[in-house]
């Protein structure tokens, strides 16, 4: 077998193409957008290449390709754990473990040259939202920029060694569905909808220009710190939001306000995977073109929820309760666009997350699994410290 780095469009487009091969006849697998995946590998358009480097490799049995994988690290985060940790990710291979295990060693190899002391996978080089995790349970289509793979590929991963170190769950709930809180709940919730000093609503479309520095105020406070989620500059905010506006639904974006000052907010957006199943992987003017006719014509059905947060004061007060009273108040209405609510990414490193979606009806849809490979086999492996 033959390992070639990806130095070239020729070598870029194998390691593209392999995905598209391998699950040309899997119904639920929705082909990532080629920009999204070459856009994590571009120095101009990844920050993380200011502190790290990033590697990819295709694998070559008899000719074709059979694998493919990238390795990376970012001192930043890598010096937070308990051991020096980069990372694997964008793996891809037949059903066969000699591949597979070509494949680690090579991350593994590459990895420990750079001072790593350890690897997580499959996971992103960048941010936790993106491209992070192994499938291993509700094999539905994905949603924008979560990973979808073979059941097999749990199999590949631990008789490799790897190890568990958290569980990322997806839930579901339909819209429509009346919302069950405890009475415990719904008595701290009332207390605040009825509270003048407080207020929870969606914003308004003349408010947009504003949102990132309401979002900023709680998002700092709420998760700056916690397993490993680094305070957001402004200009961060600034550019999410300018980079969602195109496709934000000012309806989704919802926040609770002490007199006058966000203190807690629950943000989804329209899921794109919908529209994006439809392209192909391309997107060029005709692509273009296709996603704006349909998103304004309303094909998309299901919101993403994407983070909710409350600021420590405000926390275990009812807050959570009320906005999310207040949401499906108006989300729970006949004639409202959205038939499904999903909340991606909620840690089993963080119970207090996953009280709230049980506590609003979610139930858990999707399971993928974050895995640690300790280089020294005699080290005590470590899971992830709950929050």
């Amino acid at each position: 077998m033959n390992l070639i780095e990806v130095t070239d469009k020729s070598t870029e487009k194998a390691f593209i193409d392999l995905a598209v091969r391998l699950y040309k006849n899997e119904k639920n697998w929705i082909r990532p957008l080629d920009k999204d995946i070459k856009a994590v590998f571009d120095k101009t358009k990844n920050k993380n290449y200011r502190s790290g480097e990033a590697i990819r490799w295709i694998l070559e049995k008899d000719g074709v390709v059979v694998g493919r994988i990238a390795a990376f690290y970012d001192k930043k985060t890598a010096a937070k754990n308990e051991q020096p940790t980069g990372g694997i990710g964008f793996f891809e291979s037949i059903n066969d473990q000699e591949v597979a295990n070509l494949l680690f060693d090579a991350g593994k190899n590459w990895l420990a040259e750079k001072g790593m002391e350890a690897m997580d996978g499959p996971i992103n080089f960048g941010d936790r939202n993106n491209w992070w995790g192994l499938l291993v349970d509700g094999f539905y289509e994905p949603n924008y920029q979560m990973p979808y793979n073979f059941d097999y590929y749990q199999k590949l991963f631990e008789n490799y060694g790897w190890q568990l170190y958290f569980n990322q769950y997806t839930y579901q709930r339909p819209m429509g569905q009346e919302v069950q809180l405890s009475d415990r709940i719904n008595e701290k919730a009332k207390t605040h909808l009825d509270n003048p000093d407080y207020e929870f609503r969606h914003i308004t479309k003349s408010e947009y220009p504003k949102v990132h520095e309401y979002f900023l105020k709680v998002y700092n406070k709420a998760w700056a710190g916690h397993g490993g989620v680094k305070e957001m500059p402004e200009r961060a905010a600034m550019a999410l939001f300018k980079t969602m506006k195109p496709v934000a639904d000012v309806q989704l974006l919802w926040f609770a306000f002490y007199k006058g000052e966000p203190v807690a907010f629950f943000i989804s957006m329209p899921e794109l995977n919908q529209i994006y199943k439809r392209l192909n992987g391309q997107w060029n003017l005709f692509s273009k073109l296709k996603f704006l006719y349909l998103l304004k014509t309303g094909a998309i059905k299901k919101s993403l929820g994407v983070v909710f947060g409350v600021v420590p004061e405000h926390q275990r007060k009812g807050v959570e309760g009320a906005l999310i009273v207040a949401y499906t108040g108006m989300a729970w209405q006949e004639g409202f666009q959205y038939k499904d609510l999903e909340m991606n990414w909620i840690g089993d490193f963080n119970p207090k997350m996953m009280r709230v979606v049980e506590q609003i009806g979610g139930k858990i849809f999707k399971t993928h699994i974050t895995y640690r490979y300790l280089f020294d086999r005699t080290k005590e492996f470590k899971r992830a410290k709950k929050i």
